[in-house]
């Protein structure tokens, strides 16, 4: 070889390096991994948890709404109710 091909050789070799895949690296990866899993599992469990707590609240607070107004109505009817047998109660 010429001593430009060994030139270029020794160029391409500082400037782009192979990068090579061994077993420590895939062993820092898998760390790396469960670290973060381990890090962000309780805040994903808890934010799905809080969510679908805030789904029942609001079932339920739609469901105590309904039933609030529900009882308004029906009160009204009952002093009607009351009203009319006072009525009666008093012409006979």
């Amino acid at each position: 070889m010429s001593s430009k091909d060994l030139l270029l050789d020794e160029v391409g070799k500082v400037l782009a390096p192979l990068k090579k895949l061994d077993v420590s690296y895939l062993f820092y990866t898998i760390i790396i991994l469960v670290f973060t899993l381990i890090i962000l599992f309780p805040k994903i469990y808890i934010t799905q948890q809080i969510y679908f707590k805030s789904r029942e609240i609001s079932k339920l607070k739609a469901e105590y709404d309904t039933l609030k107004e529900e009882n308004k109505v029906i009160g009204a009817s009952v002093e009607e109710i009351k009203y009319k047998n006072q009525v009666i109660d008093t012409i006979f």
